[in-house]
């Protein structure tokens, strides 16, 4: 049997041993673990309510510029990227199902995320001039928010160096987002509304709508039975 990784661990210099050490216990699924993790966040984010659960393998960039509310459950393999000041903001009862992805981006971006929200699993959501997500706001799996479209003009000149256009995006209260859908930097979406799976939203949805396709487009209003366009 190779002992490959327990001879690399009696060889490993004492500079290495604290990395070792925070690595299994970030991983570690068991009670004891989730309560150092815990003990372990709350002295590094600006700030941490009561009763917050943070699973295993999540990673948490510049946490001195986040902020969890109370109740806020962040699950197994989420990441968090706060490159600005303004950070990345989860009020009270917000949860991250696993692997979601949030990334301010800019130095000017940030992610506020209001009360109650639900993000499903691998959501990958943007902030470059900002992006504000409602209270009781309901997204589904594998949803993408990227408030930024790069520029291509001019074919003599790499897409990389032609900038973009980029804005903030606002998704209001008590919306639904279905499986898969895209947000682009020209797409807000107004309270109450309801986007169908695999939607793409290049432009703003009014309030109370319920919008499907590619691009997508209202097809009637929220409650309204005869289906009529509002």
């Amino acid at each position: 049997m190779t002992t490959f990784f327990t001879d690399a661990f009696r060889a490993l210099p004492a500079s290495e041993l604290e990395a070792y050490h925070q690595a299994v216990f970030m991983h570690m699924d068991t009670p004891w673990a989730a309560d150092l993790r815990q003990k372990y966040w709350r002295g590094l984010l600006r700030q941490m309510g009561a009763n917050v659960r943070i699973g295993c393998g999540v990673k948490i960039f510049n946490p001195q510029y986040v902020t969890l509310g109370d109740n806020v459950v962040i699950d197994d393999g989420c990441k968090l990227m706060a490159r600005s000041e303004r950070g990345i903001t989860l009020q009270d009862g917000v949860r991250l199902k696993r692997g979601v992805y949030l990334d301010t981006e800019a130095a000017d971006g940030y992610i506020e995320v209001g009360k109650r929200v639900y993000l499903g699993t691998g959501c990958c959501l943007h902030g470059h001039k900002g992006l504000e997500i409602g209270d009781d706001t309901l997204f589904a799996q594998n949803i993408t928010i990227t408030p930024y479209s790069h520029k291509f003009d001019d074919p003599a000149l790499p897409i990389i160096q032609q900038g973009g256009h980029t804005r903030k995006v606002t998704i209001g209260r008590d919306c639904y987002l279905g499986m898969c859908v895209c947000v682009l930097y020209s797409g807000d979406i107004g309270d109450g509304s309801v986007i169908g799976s695999g939607s793409v939203v290049v432009k703003p949805i009014p309030a109370y709508s319920v919008a499907v396709g590619v691009p997508a487009r209202v097809i009637r209003g929220r409650g309204d039975r005869k289906g009529e366009t509002p």
